[in-house]
């Protein structure tokens, strides 16, 4: 075996144009679908992280002093809390939102797919 040609073409064909499939396709509007929901949960949910830690920081008085410190952080960390609560059930309903809105493009895509 010539171990120059394998090396070349495995080369050649990074470089050579991609056909699209049907399957490229359908992983495409999945994600097109997904997407939005995963990238809205991941930023609220770091987001509310943040509050909340801050909170309890203000809370326990690891930054600022006082009694005013404290209850602003206690205010502060039950915010984050409730952030961190409707991340989930906001991420199923954009979930589904977008689920119904490339349905049927999936669904018949797949279906050709299928039927093959």
């Amino acid at each position: 075996m010539n171990t120059d040609k394998i090396i070349a073409e495995s080369i050649a064909k990074d470089y050579a144009p991609k056909e699209s499939s049907k399957i490229v396709a359908l992983k495409k509007l999945d994600n097109r679908a997904k997407l939005p929901a995963t990238i809205f949960t991941y930023s609220c949910g770091i987001i509310s992280t943040l509050v909340f830690g801050t909170g309890m920081c203000l809370a326990m008085q690891v930054i600022g002093k006082g009694l005013a410190g404290m209850v602003l952080g206690i205010i502060i960390g039950i915010i984050g809390m409730i952030g961190c609560g409707v991340n989930y059930p906001i991420y199923k309903k954009m979930l589904e939102k977008g689920k119904a809105k490339y349905a049927y493009e999936i669904v018949q895509l797949a279906n050709e797919i299928a039927d093959k």
